[in-house]
């Protein structure tokens, strides 16, 4: 079994990479790339794997630097040492490598002890600061969930002393976490409240009640309605409680124990002044005791007592809100609603992996306290100016750009699609919000997850064009994604998605408008030649077994109305017989105008075609101002002739061209005999009779 650590190492140069490696392969495994994107996906490929990166800065696609800005990015830099190779040894350009978190510095020529050195010590420091600080998380973790231990027993004992649920005191805890996030996040009111100070409080909500330890049982457990003397005795809990933290002399100062003195005295005080002990009003009740409250309100509320049934979700809700348990802060009732939907999967989840994720954190903010985790402080200003210049950037291409979580579900706008589409900048259940799903349409949203759902990390980008509604207009919009996918042993995790929706409905309608241009004739809108031809081919080899007519007509004498009258008046007698054939015609019929005054229809029947063609014909003769015109017109049957289009075209025309021969003023219907007759007329009889379109005459000769 192969026990060597990898060393990556990347650089443009294969000559670099050749020295790099005959200079380490004896202790190693080296894995090579050429740039910084093969390197980026190596890393991802090994990850931790990776003892060590020697990094060139030079390199076409992604430079050294951009590859430390990724690595900086997804936090890889933190456990994979990187060592800078380069001939560039510029004061600026160094302090730029190590403010970026490199460790070392390899100048070429490349010395041979200096490389392997270099290499054997920054594994060996990076292992002994890895041990160090996997006993420093070990220590804090035990010390965080002593600390948890031990409030959870205090306050479960007073939980049994009460009868209630083992459960009411987590649900409290998890609640107020809730409650306070949600608030954080919403309001710069209590921007005084740091994360350290958010977990304590969520902390300290568990020894809400610990005064209830000095109460008797019999009114603690009583099954039925207490007595105004009894509820008296109840009420002195909270002061009980408070006196009891306050007199614990070793501990009084602590963070701790002063928040829990907060929530223990207040958690009864009411917004409007109508609570107990001290009758506090608005913000004189500190935020900690007004969160506790409410979710020890709630939690009272769904969970069954000796002396009441659970009451439902939504009906607990509606109280509070109602103002039924007492007057509560406005903004904390607009959090409880807007939170409501999220209440009962939080208390369903894991209590003991929430607990372990909570005691991380705390472990997280300490370890930065105690300066365990740093980040340079030039490299954090040189982060947010480039998030400023993304922000900047962003907002110049006009473009909806999008981040989608699944869990929870969660979609955030940048705010130039904010604006354009009047939605909050972070929605949450985006599926249930009906402002959004307006927008969206429920077919659109269903297409596009599904789309997503379909990708896979190796191809996890979508397109889709669809329709959105905003103000007051239907527009087309393209849907440009990226699926972001986690990476499991067993199989891949979706996980959301990033992406961006760009307006296309202006170049949309404006390639139909081409489209339609290039299918269409200019002067009568009736489709043009070519694509009749097309239509008429798909519905003769898409449907064999139909029966269609093939119609070829024109105008009779109309040389005459243009020599007489101008092509100008020439131009409106084709409009105006154009439009009467628009009048004729079924949905589903094709219409076209073949060139001059040559004109094509192509028609579906049933039973008799000869009913269909007569009231056709008899609708295309008219008058225009002195102008009375009628017309000459060739029909084929596919029932009696070949589907291919060249030869019923040539059918028709042939007929068209018999029923000029017989007088003009008639249509003919294609008989096998009629190319024998057209065959022996003479070239002058030809000439008389023939088109002015190129296309006829073409089709003609054949």
């Amino acid at each position: 079994m192969n026990n060597k650590q990898k060393i990556l190492i990347v650089d443009d140069s294969e000559m670099n990479r050749s020295i790099l490696a005959d200079i380490l392969e004896d202790k190693y495994d080296i894995i090579e790339t050429e740039d910084g994107v093969e390197c980026v996906a190596a890393i991802q490929k090994y990850g931790t794997e990776i003892s060590v990166v020697l990094l060139d800065v030079v390199m076409p696609r992604m430079d050294g630097f951009g590859v430390l800005d990724l690595m900086n990015q997804h936090h890889w830099i933190d456990e994979i040492p990187v060592i800078m190779i380069s001939s560039e040894s510029a004061q600026t350009f160094v302090e730029r490598a190590y403010d970026m978190g490199v460790n070392d510095f390899i100048s070429r020529p490349f010395d041979a002890l200096i490389v392997r050195r270099r290499v054997i010590n920054t594994i060996l420091l990076y292992a002994k600061q890895k041990k160090l600080t996997d006993l420093l998380v070990t220590q804090l973790m035990e010390k965080e969930e002593r600390s948890n231990l031990m409030v959870d027993i205090l306050s479960h004992i007073v939980e049994f002393r009460n009868g209630e649920s083992g459960l009411h005191v987590i649900h409290v805890r998890m609640l107020t976490e809730l409650l306070l996030n949600h608030l954080f996040n919403k309001t710069d009111r209590y921007n005084n409240l740091s994360r350290e100070e958010m977990a304590m409080i969520s902390m300290a909500s568990a020894l809400h009640d610990i005064g209830k330890i000095s109460i008797d049982e019999s009114i603690l457990n009583k099954p039925g309605r207490l007595t105004d003397e009894e509820f008296e005795i109840m009420k002195t809990h909270s002061m009980i409680g408070a006196k009891m933290l306050s007199e614990a002399t070793p501990y009084k100062d602590d963070k701790l124990v002063q928040t829990a003195y907060e929530i223990c005295r207040w958690h009864h005080e009411r917004y409007d002044g109508s609570g107990y002990p001290d009758g506090l009003k608005g913000d004189e009740i500190p935020i900690s005791a007004q969160i506790v409250s409410m979710a020890d309100v709630y939690d009272a509320l769904t969970s069954e007592r000796v002396y009441k049934k659970a009451l439902p979700h939504e009906t607990a809700i509606q109280m509070i809100v109602d103002g039924k348990c007492g007057a509560f802060n406005p903004l904390l009732l607009e959090c409880l609603q807007e939170v409501a939907n999220t209440i009962r999967d939080t208390l369903a989840k894991d209590v003991v992996a929430l607990d372990r994720k909570r005691a991380k954190q705390n472990v997280a903010a300490e370890m930065l306290r105690n300066n365990q985790i740093s980040a340079s402080e030039r490299t954090l200003r040189l982060l947010e100016k480039e998030r400023e210049k993304y922000k900047f950037f962003a907002a110049l291409t006009k473009e909806i750009q999008f981040e989608y979580n699944i869990d929870p579900p969660t979609l955030t706008l940048n705010p130039w699609g904010t604006q354009k589409l009047g939605l909050d900048e972070i929605i949450m259940e985006p599926h249930q919000n009906p402002q959004f799903m307006a927008i969206m349409g429920e077919e659109t949203w269903c297409a596009v997850k599904q789309m997503l759902l379909n990708t896979t990390p190796e191809k996890p980008a979508i397109t889709y064009d669809c329709k959105l509604q905003y103000n007051g207009e239907l527009r087309w919009h393209r849907v440009i994604a990226r699926a972001i996918w986690q990476e499991e042993e067993e199989e891949p995790i979706f996980q959301g998605a990033i992406g961006k929706v760009l307006d296309i409905h202006d170049s949309k309608q404006r390639l139909a408008d081409l489209e339609r241009k290039a299918n269409h004739d200019s002067l009568t809108g009736l489709l043009n030649h070519a694509s009749a031809r097309k239509q008429i081919i798909e519905q003769l080899e898409g449907h064999p077994h139909e029966k269609y007519a093939l119609i070829i007509f024109d105008l009779d004498h109309f040389k005459n109305a243009n020599d007489t009258y101008g092509h100008i008046f020439g131009d409106e007698v084709l409009k105006l017989e154009a439009q009467k054939l628009k009048d004729s015609l079924r949905t589903g019929d094709i219409a076209a105008r073949i060139g001059g005054d040559e004109f094509l229809i192509f028609l579906k029947y049933a039973d008799e075609v000869e009913p269909i063609i007569e009231r056709i014909f008899n609708i295309l003769i008219g008058k225009y101002e002195d102008f009375e015109f009628t017309v000459s017109m060739g029909v084929v049957q596919t029932e009696f002739f070949d589907n291919d289009y060249e030869t019923l075209f040539h059918a028709a025309d042939t007929a068209l061209y018999t029923a000029k021969r017989g007088g003009r003023g008639k249509y003919r219907i294609y008989t096998s005999d009629m190319a024998d007759t057209l065959s022996n007329t003479d070239a002058s009889a030809i000439t008389e009779i023939e088109s002015n379109d190129p296309e006829h005459q073409k089709l003609l000769n054949e």
